[in-house]
């Protein structure tokens, strides 16, 4: 197998402050040369550098603060380190959901969703995969979801979010072939992150633990995936086959058992308002 991109690379890492970010961080740092870390939370990327140099004082790592849903502030950011670097892996994790009735939520959050899940990484991965075509090596992982397979009830913004990522990853893997740029999405079913507490969960549940996979273990198979630079990974064997299930069944049936999820989560939502 050739030498993984990430090996000795420079990494450009969205959304490390926490949860999947956090844990691409952490496992890229014992392999990288230097790892920019992008987010909102400054104080954490901070916290996050402190505690990598101090494992691995050889790694390089600097802090970018950046709201990746202000499509300015993503050029930017792709300029400056454009000028600065040679990225060799862009890992786009940076994203936001929203639950709830689609007539009810705030439109401005959800074009918002849209442009940080969607627009803010066509930007980011425009920029920087030239480059790597250019010496013929380098890496893109996105970051999509289970939901780009399928589709969530009280979702339904994100979930066109996440199919737009999939069917552009799953593309650009294809037009990317034999160019020495490896590109890998992830996805992800439930992950225990503050991914329910952002996206505004009202109904006091969170998913089965049974479906559940740890930010660590989806970081890890994801980077397995971009080293042998396989299209898509998806972590757990439960999400795997419910996804394969709904694959094949008939999405008139998809729909029909749907329904009735999204009828009680209209219920419960205007109930609460």
């Amino acid at each position: 197998m050739a030498q993984s991109p990430i090996d000795g690379g420079v990494i450009l890492l969205t959304g490390a402050s926490s949860g999947i970010g956090l844990e691409f961080a952490r496992q890229v740092a014992g392999r990288a040369r230097k790892l920019i870390v992008v987010a909102r939370r400054v104080e954490k990327l901070e916290e996050l550098k402190k505690d990598l140099v101090a494992l691995h004082p050889k790694l390089e790592v600097q802090v970018e603060k950046c709201d990746l849903s202000d499509l300015v502030a993503t050029r930017a950011l792709a300029a400056k380190v454009l000028a600065e670097a040679e990225v060799d892996v862009l890992i786009n994790n940076a994203g936001i959901g929203d639950m709830g009735v689609f007539e009810r939520a705030n439109v401005e959050r959800l074009v918002s969703m849209i442009d940080l899940n969607v627009t803010s990484l066509v930007l980011l991965t425009h920029a920087f995969v030239g480059p790597m075509v250019a010496r013929g090596r380098g890496g893109i992982l996105n970051v999509s979801s289970g939901a780009g397979m399928s589709y969530m009830p009280g979702f339904a913004v994100y979930t066109g979010t996440k199919h737009f990522v999939t069917g552009f990853t799953e593309t650009l893997s294809v037009d990317l072939a034999g160019t020495g740029v490896h590109v890998t999405q992830l996805c992800p079913g439930p992950v225990p992150t503050e991914f329910e507490k952002t996206a505004g969960n009202f109904t006091g549940q969170s998913a089965p633990k049974l479906i559940e996979v740890t930010a660590a273990h989806c970081a890890r198979v994801a980077l397995r995936a971009l080293d042998a630079n396989r299209a898509m990974v998806i972590p757990g064997f439960i999400i795997n086959l419910l996804l394969l299930m709904s694959k094949y069944t008939p999405r008139w049936l998809v729909r029909a058992l749907a329904r009735p999820v999204g009828k009680a989560l209209r219920k419960k939502q205007l109930a609460a308002t």
